[in-house]
């Protein structure tokens, strides 16, 4: 690289590292339990979707805050079993499959 390249990546440099290796290291640890969330994140995205709802209109059925639906629509949030059976049970859906 030329001199010039090599002090601008210098002066731009962050002060703060980066936590890409960490995050990348905690998903491949969770990976097992973030498929499943993001396939419920799909779903009810999806079931948004068809029914014309924003997220406070979801959280409103489902009995929760508009900031966890935003958690659940993320695909990062680890439900329990009893979790997602109250939400298939709230919504008439079934959120996950065995495919």
């Amino acid at each position: 690289m030329d001199d010039k390249t090599i002090q601008f990546l210098k002066a731009h440099e962050s002060a703060i590292p980066s936590g890409f290796t960490e995050e990348a290291n905690w998903r491949r640890e969770n990976a097992g339990w973030l498929r499943w969330s993001r396939q419920m994140a799909a779903t009810l995205m999806g079931y948004m979707q068809i029914h014309g709802m924003k997220r406070a209109d979801l959280a409103a059925r489902l009995g929760v805050s508009p900031q966890y639906v935003s958690r659940l629509l993320s695909g990062t949030e680890n439900l329990s079993f009893k979790s997602i059976a109250n939400i298939e049970d709230k919504l008439g859906i079934s959120c996950l499959s065995m495919v």
